[in-house]
């Protein structure tokens, strides 16, 4: 069966520039808004009966249903004993890497002396709890055990809960590599339990799982659905939604390079998107080419080949980089690579991605695990107004504002005066009591 990734010509648009092309290349069906309605009574029923609500939707859901909602210690210690050696080897790189750039990341407390005596300090706190979702239905991604606890640890967050579904394979546990990842990051509160249930589970709380602060991890779209559902009781990362890649390449890029990074996105997922934008004919003929031998070579290549013949999914040909640039940023990716003559100087214009990747050498898939950046990436075009997960989604921010009684009177009258403007007369009374120790006009004395 031939893989035929369709074509959009935008060489000849008569616009050019932002928001000319944000529906240029469109994306695939995820409504969100409507997987709410069927995950809004699996939350209410765990919000109301608690850990029994969780393991009944999970063996509604996940076809089995564990023995107790709590992974056992001995059991997340047996994982990391019966891990393959390599394995280990490759996470606990992928560790290193990702602690060094968490670690750049950090945050430090600021002081802003604004007048003598006037001191405004922005102090960095860390989240108290937080759970972490790693999904476990087409594939255990162990990866993003580590891309949710290890900017977590950095940030200092003193209580971390993970949650993914059980295995039927495995007696009702998770994945055990799922397994060995949190035992190898010392993370031991650890749930059988998946989609909506689980993050109405950390959102409330289900015995023994105590509510969270934070709920961070992609997920399908009933993980996303049941975010939107949630936010506001608990805060989220984002409502990530299928995976998506983005390449923009010029005719030196090479096309087998290409159609991997492609492929490798499209394995993911039959929704998943990948894109091409290129000015070159001649590339974009080679990738046809390519797609029809690595296609058919690849272990998924059934989902793949869904996916790259979806609606989500083209070759984009654009006139000139430029144009490539505009519909780039339009687009959002959550993934952008650029194979260019000059990946920097085009990387440069790029003001809309969750994550780019630069040159013939940085594929995708090495920021999925060992690259040291991070791969909870906004997908949907979010990548417009949201950042990808990174130390500082797990950090609060608070103003300690300290004034001597000689800097509050330095400033007395601007409040007394703005409260007035604003008919808070009450306002500017708590500075007034402690400059003149005389009651204002308005007020009983």
């Amino acid at each position: 069966m031939r893989t035929v990734i369709r074509r959009l010509d935008l060489r000849r648009s008569l616009e050019d520039g932002a928001g000319a092309y944000a529906n240029a290349v469109p994306r695939a069906a995820f409504d969100v808004s409507q997987a709410v309605e069927i995950v809004k009574p699996i939350c209410e029923d765990v919000r109301t009966r608690g850990a029994d609500a969780v393991l009944d939707a999970g063996e509604r859901f996940d076809g089995v249903r564990p023995a107790t909602l709590a992974v056992p210690a001995e059991s997340i210690a047996e994982a990391l004993r019966t891990l393959d050696p390599d394995v280990r080897a490759g996470l606990e790189g992928s560790v290193a890497r990702l602690r060094v750039t968490c670690g750049a990341e950090l945050e430090s407390t600021l002081v802003s002396d604004v007048a003598d005596g006037a001191r405004v300090e922005r102090r960095i706190v860390p989240m108290q709890r937080v759970g972490l979702y790693v999904p476990g239905g087409l594939a255990p991604l162990v990866s993003s055990v580590i891309m949710n606890a290890v900017p977590a640890q950095v940030a200092g967050v003193p209580s971390i809960a993970l949650a993914s579904p059980p295995q039927k394979e495995f007696g009702g546990l998770p994945h055990p590599t799922i397994l060995a990842a949190c035992a190898l990051l010392g993370i031991g509160e650890v749930y059988a339990a998946g989609g909506a249930q689980a993050l109405a589970m950390f959102a409330y709380g289900a015995e023994p799982c105590r509510p969270v602060n934070l709920i961070t991890g992609p997920g399908n779209i009933y993980v996303a659905a049941a975010k939107r559902y949630l936010q506001g009781t608990v805060g989220i990362d984002s409502e990530a939604g299928p995976t998506e890649i983005a390449i923009i390449a010029d005719e030196t890029a090479d096309a087998e390079f290409v159609v991997a990074d492609l492929i490798s996105q499209a394995e993911h997922d039959p929704l998943a998107a990948s894109v091409l934008i290129t000015d070159s004919e001649n590339l974009a003929a080679a990738v046809d080419a390519e797609l029809e031998r690595q296609v058919p070579l690849a272990k998924h290549r059934e989902r793949i080949r869904e996916s790259l013949t979806g609606r989500q999914s083209a070759i984009v040909l654009v006139r000139d980089l430029d144009q490539a640039v505009d519909v780039a940023n339009d687009y959002a990716a959550e993934h952008l690579e650029i194979q260019t003559r000059d990946a920097a100087a085009v990387s440069k214009k790029i003001v809309n991605a969750g994550a780019i990747f630069l040159g013939s050498y940085t594929p995708v898939s090495l920021g999925d695990y060992c690259a040291g950046s991070n791969h909870v990436l906004p997908t949907a075009g979010c990548a417009c107004h949201s950042s990808g997960l990174s130390v500082r989604a797990f950090c609060k921010n608070m103003h300690v504002v300290t004034y001597s009684e000689e800097a509050l009177r330095g400033v007395a009258t601007h409040v007394v005066t703005l409260a007035g403007a604003e008919d808070l007369p009450s306002h500017g009374a708590a500075v007034s009591v402690r400059v003149d120790r005389t009651p204002l006009d308005g007020r009983d004395s």
